[in-house]
């Protein structure tokens, strides 16, 4: 409770003052070249550190705070990680369609086996004319 009311004491006590734009840069200037520092300006002239750290921002040729601004309306990286889920998701596709395709290549060769038939085709033979519909007595001309 003391160290409430000797607050607001000092807050009131405090009166309201205005700093001069020559005396803001030239108080940065002296941060920036080290000759002081800020608690120093905030004690001798009863400035908080909130107010010097501004005059820093807006009149300091260092500018301790900067700012960066960053624009995006999709983030490349971001792309980027969607693209790669992707790839990952058809390298998993193509994976298992041959596993299909190699156990299908075995049940052909299991099933020529077991029965003696060529059920591959022979690519180099040459193609029947029927597409295999049953011949019909078509007299020629």
């Amino acid at each position: 409770m003391a160290n409430k009311k000797s607050y607001l004491q000092s807050v009131s006590q405090r009166r309201l003052r205005h700093f001069s734009d020559s005396f803001k840069i030239e108080k940065v200037r002296e941060i920036e070249q080290g000759r002081t520092r800020v608690s120093e300006i905030c004690k001798q002239y009863e400035v908080s550190g909130t107010n010097v750290y501004k005059w820093i921002s807006k009149f300091g040729t260092m500018k301790i705070n900067k700012t960066r601004v960053i624009v995006e309306t999709q983030s490349d990286t971001q792309e980027l990680l969607l693209l790669k889920k992707k790839v990952a998701e058809l390298e998993r596709i193509v994976g298992q369609k041959q596993i299909l395709l190699d156990f299908k290549d075995k049940m052909i060769d299991l099933a020529e086996q077991a029965y003696g038939v060529d059920i591959k085709k022979k690519f180099d033979s040459k193609p029947s004319d029927t597409i295999g519909l049953p011949e019909k007595n078509i007299p020629s001309v």
